[in-house]
């Protein structure tokens, strides 16, 4: 079992591995070679494992989903997988504690709402290369645990699991890990091979935290079918400041509506960092390559310009080209000419709040925008925070019924790039 690096030199034959590579993608093979051969030749069924933990993905989740998106787009099969099951346990790589545990209700509550993020990114249906979405519960809630100990627990090596970096940096930590935990890799590595059997899955993805249990699935299928298949990891993803993609002084970027608007979303990518943009636009959209080289060169306004092309590529991917176009005219309002912006995202106050002189620096952690009070008082001494681009001066100040009638609004801003809109109710 082998591995290859995404810094090598590559001349592929095979469209996938080219865009995929070629975009920033690729990471460790197990066989890039004879991975390379069969999705030149073949349609290829590539599954991708999500656990249902939320009722939306996050930003950071769009790495693989467009993996998946442009392998279909190279002529593949992808196969969603849904960890209905072994959301039941919660994976234990590189996390110092259990995850909680989740109600089935909770679950499938949880699947539905993915499944709509999924919808946006990939085309569903019955045809060689649609879409389509499996639920691991399907086979995991009926395993029989004795045949489930013949059949598959004979063919792992506890020394090996102990071995794997994701159980030993728990491990050496001295991180409890139940016995519950650590069957995870194990359901993982039955999950590829009953995607075999059932749809002759050739690949699997994930990110690099995964390539373990990856290489479970594929020695699985190895010993039990005596078949060849393969596995590819994508690089985990930190922005230029060393940030883990996806989380902000918010919280999550979430991708479903009901979690972020599609403003806030158009947003978060038109705050992109400079050293990020040729990155983000290989990754996040589909726009060409060369037409990619080309935007990565604009410097100063024109860089400007490209952040909001990205904004409106991602969020015309994720909510529609109407709501990109709508995210973009608030912001072309909120920031070029001064306005109150109605479209911007909304807090709502109650009137108890209100009338009780609600103080702005516990305003800024109410509408998420700060973590702390001290956060927000810093801001305000440094000039950051303005409301209706009237600077705040104290951290004394407050949002008083005075000033806040029913109907009305005021902006709320932290700098020039983040407004939100308070109303009382």
């Amino acid at each position: 079992m082998t591995s290859t690096s995404e810094n090598t030199d590559h001349n592929f034959r095979s469209k996938a591995l080219t865009e995929l590579f070629g975009r920033g993608f690729g990471n460790q093979c197990t066989n890039l070679t004879g991975l390379d051969e069969k999705l030149n030749s073949e349609v290829v069924p590539v599954y991708i494992g999500f656990d249902a933990t939320a009722d939306s993905l996050h930003v950071g989740h769009l790495v693989p989903i467009m993996c998946l998106r442009h392998l279909q787009r190279s002529g593949h099969k992808p196969i969603v997988l849904m960890g209905g099951g072994t959301t039941r346990i919660g994976d234990p790589s590189f996390r110092s504690d259990a995850r909680p545990m989740l109600s089935d209700e909770q679950i499938d509550e949880n699947i539905r709402g993915i499944r709509k993020v999924f919808e946006r990114f990939l085309k569903f249906g019955d045809g060689p290369t649609d879409a389509v979405m499996l639920n691991n519960a399907d086979w995991l809630n009926d395993l029989r645990y004795i045949d489930m100990l013949r059949e598959i627990g004979v063919h792992f090596s506890v020394n090996r699991m102990l071995s794997f970096d994701s159980v030993k940096s728990r491990l050496e930590r001295q991180d409890n890990m139940s016995f519950l935990e650590f069957n995870y890799m194990i359901l993982q590595g039955y999950d590829f091979l009953e995607l075999f059997r059932r749809a002759k899955c050739g690949l699997q993805m994930g990110g690099s935290d995964q390539w373990g249990n990856i290489i479970n699935g594929i020695e699985l299928v190895r010993r039990i079918e005596r078949s060849e298949v393969f596995g590819l990891t994508m690089p985990l993803l930190t922005t230029a400041s060393g940030a883990k993609m996806g989380k902000t002084a918010a919280g999550a970027v979430w991708v479903n509506e009901e979690r972020l608007s599609p403003y806030e979303y158009w947003q978060f990518w038109r705050n992109t960092d400079d050293a990020d943009v040729g990155k983000f636009l290989r990754l996040f959209t589909d726009l060409p390559l060369d037409e990619i080289a080309k935007l990565e060169q604009a410097k100063d306004a024109a860089l400007n310009e490209v952040k909001k092309l990205l904004a409106n590529e991602a969020t015309t991917m994720a909510h529609g080209q109407e709501a990109a176009e709508a995210a973009a005219e608030t912001a072309r309002q909120a920031f070029e000419e001064g306005g109150s912006a109605e479209g911007l995202p909304e807090i709502h106050l109650s009137r108890d709040e209100v009338e009780a002189d609600l103080a702005v620096v516990d305003l800024l952690v109410r509408a998420g925008m700060t973590k702390s009070r001290n956060e927000g008082a810093r801001l305000i001494a440094n000039g950051g925070i303005r409301i209706n681009d009237e600077p705040v001066v104290s951290r004394d100040d407050v949002v008083a019924a005075v000033d806040l009638r029913e109907g009305q609004t005021k902006k709320l801003s932290i700098g020039k790039k983040k407004h939100i809109l308070v109303k009382m109710m």
